[in-house]
C-alpha cells in the first residue's frame, strides 16, 4: 500500500518536472524574444534591477503555468485513460476467474482515444464468444454426460454377457447387435454435438451456388433405404423435376437428413412417411411426414431445443440434437420451418428456402 503511494507520487512529480521544463524553455524563448525586440525597437537596454525583477516574475509564471498544466494532465488522464484501463483490468480479471458476462460501455470519442474503444469492443466480444463456449461446455457437463449414461450401461451389460459361458451363437449374434447400436449411438451424438458447436459458436457463411435440389433430396433419400425396409416403412414421394435453387447444398443436406431420420425414429414398423419437394415463391418448399405418434403443444413448443426428447419411448433411438441442428441451419440461411403436428396421428415439417433461382 505504502509502496503504491510512493510509486504514484513519483510519477506525478516525473510529470510536473517534464512541463516545468517545458513550460520554462516555452516561456524563456518567447521571453527573450519579446525583450529583444522591444530593445531593437525602442533602443532601450535594460537595467540590471530590471532584469533581476522580470526573471523572478517570469520564474513565477513558469512554476504556476506548470502546475497548472500538470493539473489538468492527472485531471484528464484521470477522467479518460485511467478510468477506462481500469474498468478493463477489471473486466480482464473476472474474465479470468470465469466470468464472462460482463461488459464495458464504449466512451465518448470526445475525450477518449478511439483505440480504447477498439479494445473494448474487441474485448466485449471475446466475452462473447467465451460465454457461448462456457455454455456449451455446461451443456455437455449437464446433458451430454447423463445421455451417455444409457449407452454405455447397454454396452456394459451386453459386454458381461458375451463373458459367460454357453451362451449360445444366436445369442452371441444379439449381443453383438445390441453393443454396435449402442456405440454408433454414441458416435451419431458425438458427431452431433461437434456440428451443433460449430453452427453455434462459430460464424458459418453459407456457399451460394445453383445446384439442382430435386437429385440432393433423393440422394438423401437413398441413404436411409436400407433402414425404411427394415422397418417395413411406406414411402411416398411427390418430388418435382429439376428444381434448382441458389443456396448452401451442404448445410441443406443437413436439414433433409436429420429430418427424414427423425420421421423413420417417430415411425413404427408398418407406418409411412411422405417426402415432397415443390416450387414456392422464387423458393423452394421441403415437406417431410410421418404417421408417428405426433406431439402435443407443449412438446411442440420444445422440439428444438437441444438435448430435448418429448416421446422418451424412442430417447434410445436419438439424442435430442437433430432437430436442433435443423433449427441453426434454417436460421443461418434465413429460410423458414414450420411443424404441423397432431398427438397420436404424426408430424409435418416444412421448410421453405428462399431466395431460391429456378434454371
Amino acid at each position: 500500500m505504502k509502496g503504491g503511494f510512493w510509486r504514484r507520487f513519483l510519477k506525478n512529480l516525473y510529470s510536473y518536472f517534464l512541463f516545468f521544463l517545458l513550460v520554462a524553455f516555452l516561456v524563456t524563448c518567447t521571453t527573450m524574444l519579446f525583450v529583444t525586440v522591444m530593445s531593437e525597437s525602442l533602443n532601450l537596454v535594460p537595467d540590471r534591477e530590471s532584469i533581476k525583477d522580470a526573471a523572478k516574475v517570469t520564474f513565477l509564471n513558469v512554476i504556476i503555468l506548470s502546475t497548472l498544466f500538470a493539473l489538468i494532465d492527472y485531471v484528464r488522464r484521470k477522467l479518460t485513460t485511467e478510468r477506462v484501463t481500469k474498468q478493463i483490468a477489471e473486466a480482464t480479471a473476472r474474465y479470468v476467474r470465469g466470468d464472462f458476462s460482463v461488459r464495458i460501455k464504449h466512451k465518448s470519442s470526445l475525450g477518449t482515444d478511439d483505440n480504447l474503444n477498439e479494445i473494448i469492443s474487441s474485448l466485449n466480444t471475446m466475452a462473447e464468444e467465451l460465454s457461448g463456449v462456457e455454455t456449451l461446455r455446461g451443456d455437455f457437463i449437464s446433458n451430454v454426460s447423463h445421455e451417455m449414461k444409457t449407452p454405455l450401461s447397454v454396452i456394459a451389460s451386453y459386454a458381461r454377457l458375451l463373458s459367460l459361458d454357453g451362451i449360445t451363437d444366436e445369442q452371441r449374434r444379439e449381443y453383438t447387435q445390441a453393443i454396435m447400436r449402442a456405440t454408433k449411438r454414441l458416435s451419431d451424438m458425438m458427431t452431433n454435438i461437434l456440428k451443433l458447436n460449430r453452427l453455434e459458436n462459430q460464424r458459418i457463411y453459407p456457399t451460394y451456388k445453383s445446384f439442382n435440389l430435386s437429385e440432393l433430396l433423393l440422394e438423401s433419400i437413398l441413404a436411409y433405404e436400407d433402414e425404411i425396409d427394415r422397418r417395413n416403412i411406406a414411402l411416398t414421394l411427390e418430388v418435382g423435376e429439376d428444381i434448382y435453387i441458389c443456396s448452401d447444398s451442404e448445410l441443406i443436406s443437413l436439414i433433409i437428413s436429420n429430418l427424414i431420420s427423425n420421421a423413420i425414429k417417430f415411425t413404427e414398423a408398418g407406418g409411412s412417411i411422405s417426402v415432397s419437394l415443390t416450387e414456392a415463391d422464387g423458393g423452394a418448399e421441403i415437406s417431410v411426414s410421418d404417421t408417428g405418434c405426433g406431439m402435443s403443444a407443449e412438446v411442440g413448443a420444445r422440439i428444438f431445443e437441444k438435448f430435448y426428447q418429448g416421446d422418451t419411448s424412442h430417447s434410445t433411438e436419438g439424442n435430442g440434437l437433430g432437430l436442433a441442428l435443423v433449427k441453426r441451419v434454417v436460421d443461418i440461411l434465413g429460410a423458414d420451418i414450420s411443424v404441423n403436428s397432431t398427438l397420436g396421428v404424426g408430424s409435418t415439417f416444412t421448410v421453405r428456402l428462399f431466395g431460391g433461382d429456378n434454371l
